[in-house]
């Protein structure tokens, strides 16, 4: 990922992150994939009424699937609203879903969202990722080194 692609991130009005996966997961590779979305979806996605929680990803017949993602029904959507949590369909070359494919077929991998935004063109992606769960001794050494550097950075703000 190029600094390009960050700062776009970084500029997009619609960011909805997954804060628990960083927590429970060692991230070990990232892709960027479209989702294939209805009229309501992508208007409650720019509202940003949606949630990655409990979310993952799993690869049926050569094709990425995304299961658990509540998208809220969009408020002045008529009988036409969507479904809260259906499976949607990600967007990737048939390389990267090869390469996920072997990478996650190993014991201990999953795949992961981690971040919903919307591009500079308007269309919602989603930043995936190939992960392992974290065992309790690597979340507590998380937590202790997220706790040094707050300390850290207090000390130095009260010089």
């Amino acid at each position: 990922m190029n600094k390009e692609q960050l700062e776009l991130r970084k500029k997009s009005p619609v960011q909805i992150k997954n804060k628990k996966a960083s927590f429970e997961y060692i991230f070990i590779d990232t892709y960027t994939a479209g989702i294939v979305l209805t009229g309501t979806e992508i208007k409650s996605i720019r509202m940003g009424k949606a949630s990655l929680v409990d979310a993952f990803c799993f690869i049926n017949n050569g094709e990425v699937w995304l299961k658990g993602m509540n998208i809220s029904p969009y408020f002045y959507g008529s009988y036409a609203n969507h479904e809260a949590k259906r499976d949607r369909k990600l967007l990737l070359s048939k390389k990267e879903i090869r390469n996920l494919q072997q990478d996650a077929s190993a014991p201990g991998f999953t795949i992961i969202p981690v971040l919903v935004f919307i591009d500079s063109h308007g269309r919602a992606k989603v930043d995936i990722v190939l992960a392992r769960g974290k065992k309790e001794y690597d979340k507590r050494q998380t937590l202790k080194e997220k706790e040094d550097r707050r300390e850290m950075d207090r000390a130095i703000k009260h010089f």
